[in-house]
Formats: C-alpha cells, sequence, structure tokens
C-alpha cells in the first residue's frame, strides 16, 4: 500500500536545486502531486505532496533528501498527508487576478478580505515587493475559485478594493 506525503524544504536558493530534489525523488519512486516552488528573498520555499511506493517510508524519503548537497543546511519535513489528494471544486481555479501599485502595510490583508463573503477561494498567491523609482512596488498574483453566479460581483468588488488603495488590478476569468 502507499503512502501519500507532504514534503517541505526551506534552503538558499541554488540552480538545479528542483532538478535534483525531483531527480532523487523519481529515482526512489515517488509521484509528485501538486507542488509549489518560491523564491522568497535569497531562499527557497517547495511544498510537494508525494505518493511514495510500497516499501519507501518517510524516513527513507527524508534521509535521501538530507543527503543532497544542495540540502545540507535546509530545514526539511517529511510527514504524513492527511487532506485531500484530488482537487475540491473550492480548488478549481476560475480567475486569475494581478494586483499592482505602490506598496504599503496591510494590502494583502485588505484585497483577500473582499473574497470570502462571496464564497471565492485563493488557490494559489504570490507576491512581491520591488524597488521602484518612488519606493517599493507591489505585485500580487492570484488564482481564485469564485463560484460562477457570484463571479461579477465578486470581481467588481475586488477591482474597486484595489482601486481604493490606488493599486491597478486586472483579471482574467479561466476556462
Amino acid at each position: 500500500m502507499s503512502t501519500t506525503a507532504l514534503i517541505s524544504i526551506h534552503c538558499e536558493d541554488h540552480a538545479g536545486l528542483i532538478a535534483e530534489v525531483t531527480g532523487r525523488l523519481f529515482d526512489l519512486g515517488v509521484n509528485l502531486g501538486d507542488t509549489s516552488f518560491a523564491v522568497l528573498s535569497g531562499s527557497a520555499e517547495m511544498s510537494m505532496v508525494a505518493v511514495l511506493p510500497q516499501g519507501v517510508g518517510l524516513n527513507d524519503v527524508e534521509k535521501e533528501l538530507k543527503s543532497l548537497e544542495l540540502l545540507k543546511d535546509a530545514k526539511l519535513g517529511v510527514s504524513l498527508f492527511q487532506y485531500n489528494e484530488v482537487r475540491t471544486e473550492q480548488a478549481h481555479v476560475t480567475h486569475r487576478v494581478e494586483i499592482t501599485g505602490d506598496d504599503s502595510p496591510g494590502l494583502i490583508a485588505r484585497l483577500s478580505e473582499a473574497l470570502p463573503s462571496f464564497g471565492a477561494n485563493i488557490v494559489r498567491l504570490n507576491s512581491e515587493s520591488v524597488p521602484s523609482d518612488s519606493g517599493a512596488r507591489f505585485l500580487l498574483s492570484m488564482a481564485i475559485s469564485v463560484p460562477p453566479a457570484k463571479a461579477a460581483t465578486c470581481m467588481a468588488t475586488v477591482g474597486n478594493t484595489a482601486s481604493q488603495l490606488n493599486l491597478k488590478c486586472h483579471w482574467q476569468q479561466v476556462g
């Protein structure tokens, strides 16, 4: 019987990191499901839902990953994954949203607060604060799931909220 695990890695970012980690997991016979990777300042964060083959345990995976030179100083976790392996309707992306403008504290909080009353769920979020001539620029990208009957009102509310914060908002519906 196979085991489903959550593999979490936080380490210094290096070229080839994803290739080494996923290559080692492939060599163990691990099948990756949902996977997320991000560079956060000078560090890297990677999370994977992984189905381990029969005979390969959580400790085996952790030991193999810790043997990689790129992960020698990594914070590494391999644990049982106890949630749905299959995406629920709430995880089906219906809209992609990009919001840009001058950075200030609380932007993600204000923008995300506009969603729950419509039953909208953030499936993936990425934000960056990048230097610019006028100070820091804010870039927020979200993939969200919005019930069809509430999509138009929800997206108008997100746009209005961004406008009130002096931000630009572009969104598109996804098939």
